[in-house]
């Protein structure tokens, strides 16, 4: 048997084998039921006769239909549909050669009623065979107790959650055993999809998990937003249940078929994202389509995205430029067979290494550049403020300074909300390097723009992996203070959106991604630590570290002087920032000399004269009062696209 699994050749023979006596059968079962269970011996002749003329035609037009080529494990509603073509095929076959033939002795004997009987009698049996070892997986074997799986109790009796269940059934060794469903149509409910129960909505879920000794919730809506699945968690939760799965978003799910494979783990993302922003396809396509594209700080979080998305707009090449070697390998490796066509030149380049640089500007005659090398961890850049200038501030004049020079079309700035109102380091720079880009931006062709957004999850050095390895160590938790809040989106989500600005600029905008609510980091962990399996502060304990050096308690996305725009995208505004000029070109030349020999005191100073709105005095007592939060923005003409 295992020999005749192998090819479709030996699965022929093997079915072509056994319907020679399961359609032989057929006709004998006919005759008997067309003569009341008594055959005489004059038809007894003529059956014979019947079973040489029926069985190669019905065999010849299971094969004409590929009959054959049907898996018996998966046998279902389209292999089913395509033996009854098959049969009524043959039927009509028969009854043609009956009409024709009618004049022969043999013909004008044999009763008409024969070819309807058998027509229902090979159907019947052919089927019956087809559907056998199915039976026998998924009833007697189950009834048995072998293969069980989990007992799993599936939240959401849609599409999705009927494949889902589907391919548990036929599944022969399956993870997991539906017990049943639940869904908050109320008219689903009590209904059977695969011979599972739909039990109600998910207020039933503890109960449930009690009578029906459930060991696994498996989250079966692809169209459920962030707070919907909250709102579930909270429920299984409180019924006690730690094994959670869930299945892709919608976007995620190849084909929109759902497939027991495609189960994972609930991410912390899943929680914290929001629904999946949509971005004008055309207009990305038409500013990057056949075009050369570089970006830079293309190893990190962000710029690693960003070649992910950009190569799916068929940009005539990507120039990946990073100064970690091993992240490039990486991405070279990750993007291997995925170009169709475009052409990806990594490139170990520093952003503040001028004659490299220009190499790079005058070889690859970049058409657009993603600006997204930067040094962004808050702390470290406290300790040496230097390097946050250098790489911040004259590694972003250098590469824009170059585009205006080398006449690229669009340059955009991947900064952040730590430069509004800033009290750290990193902040001030960010802040000098988006007033940089708007003063270059009077000076050429090349439009240039800043993409202004909070946290990213899952964002490399962000609290989320650092969360993720203390809860696989078994604790503590580390939390800042209890009332640290932060904006969350997802990376794709993120860089989806600065292609979305950066194809809507015009020159000189500074824009906002609208973030939705802040997060408090402490429920976060405590979140995560219940995904987990894990009950925070009882079994992973949580513990404050206090505020580290420059962090805000609060992030903001526009300083106090800025006002905001809507644009022609609901999820993307404009600050306006009264659009002065600070000639920060002129100023930052005094930045030069003090980091040959740095000192912390004198930079901040500095980058105080830069930044007047740079208060690292502040760091504690930063208040969410007076937040300007881009959702809540009065209603304005939304700009037009260029």
């Amino acid at each position: 048997m295992s020999i005749l699994k192998k090819t479709p050749f030996n699965r022929f023979f093997f079915f072509a084998f056994l319907d020679v006596f399961i359609l032989s059968f057929s006709v004998y079962v006919a005759f008997l039921l067309r003569f009341g269970g008594e055959i005489s011996v004059f038809h007894q002749t003529m059956l014979l006769s019947v079973i040489m003329l029926f069985v190669p035609v019905q065999l010849l037009v299971f094969g004409i239909f590929r009959v054959y080529r049907s898996s018996w494990s998966y046998f279902g509603m389209y292999e089913m549909w395509n033996i009854v073509k098959a049969m009524v095929v043959s039927f009509f076959v028969l009854a043609g050669i009956s009409l024709l033939l009618r004049d022969f002795e043999f013909f004008s004997r044999l009763p008409r009623s024969i070819l309807f009987i058998n027509f229902f009698t090979a159907l019947f049996f052919a089927s019956a065979l087809r559907i056998s070892k199915r039976f026998y997986l998924h009833i007697l074997k189950r009834q048995n107790g072998s293969s069980l799986g989990k007992a799993a109790l599936v939240v959401g009796a849609g599409n999705a959650g009927e494949q889902l269940v589907r391919d548990m059934k036929r599944n022969p060794d399956p993870a997991y055993r539906p017990v049943g469903f639940v869904d908050d149509d109320s008219r689903k409910k009590k209904l059977n999809i695969h011979g599972v129960k739909v039990y109600g909505g998910r207020d039933k879920l503890a109960e449930l998990v009690d009578r029906l000794d459930v060991e696994a919730v498996i989250l079966a809506i692809p169209s459920a937003s962030p707070k919907e699945i909250r709102s579930i968690l909270d429920f299984v939760h409180k019924a006690g249940i730690t094994e959670i799965k869930t299945i892709p978003g919608l976007n995620e799910i190849l084909g929109g078929k759902v497939a027991l494979t495609d189960l994972k783990e609930i991410r912390i993302e899943d929680i914290l994202g929001r629904e999946q922003a949509e971005v004008d396809q055309q207009l990305i396509t038409r500013s990057l389509r056949g075009k050369r594209i570089m970006v830079t700080g293309a190893g990190g979080s962000i710029g690693s995205e960003l070649l992910r998305q950009v190569i799916h707009f068929k940009p005539e090449r990507v120039i990946a430029l990073d100064i970690d070697e091993t992240e490039l390998f990486n991405m070279e490796q990750e993007l291997k067979g995925q170009t169709e066509g475009v052409r990806v030149c990594p490139v170990v380049a520093d952003v503040r290494d001028r004659a490299k640089m220009h190499w790079v500007y005058d070889n690859h005659r970049p058409h657009v550049v993603f600006h997204a090398a930067a040094y962004k961890h808050v702390p470290i850049m406290e300790e040496y403020p230097e390097e946050a200038i250098k790489a911040n501030i004259f590694g972003t004049r250098l590469v824009a300074e170059l585009a205006v020079e080398f006449g690229v079309e669009r340059f955009v700035m991947v900064s952040t909300d730590k430069a509004v109102r800033p009290t750290n380091v990193m902040g001030a720079t960010k802040r000098v390097a988006e007033k940089i880009v708007k003063e270059l931006n009077e000076q050429g062709v090349t439009r240039f723009a800043s993409v202004r957004f909070g946290n990213v999850v899952g964002s490399r050095g962000s609290v989320i992996p650092i969360f993720q390895k203390q809860i696989r160590a078994g604790g503590p938790v580390t939390v800042t203070h209890a009332e640290m809040t932060r904006y969350f989106m997802s990376i794709p989500e993120s860089v989806l959106l600065i292609l979305q600005a950066g194809a809507m600029a015009t020159g000189g905008e500074v824009y906002v991604l609208e973030m939705g609510d802040p997060v408090k980091i402490i429920d976060m962990a405590k979140e995560m630590i219940r995904l987990h399996g894990l009950e925070p502060d009882v079994d992973i304990p949580i513990v404050f570290s206090g505020i580290r050096p420059g962090e805000k308690m609060y992030e903001e996305l526009l300083t106090v002087q800025e006002n905001v725009e809507h644009t022609s995208h609901p999820k993307i505004y404009k600050a306006q920032d009264s659009n002065r000029l600070d000639h920060v070109l002129d100023k930052i030349g005094k930045l030069e000399p003090l980091v040959l020999v740095p000192d912390p005191v004198v930079l901040r100073s500095s980058l105080r004269e830069l930044v007047s709105s740079y208060r690292p005095e502040l760091v504690a007592n930063s208040s969410p009062k007076g937040r300007i939060v881009p959702l809540n923005v009065p209603q304005r003409a939304a700009t037009q696209n260029p």
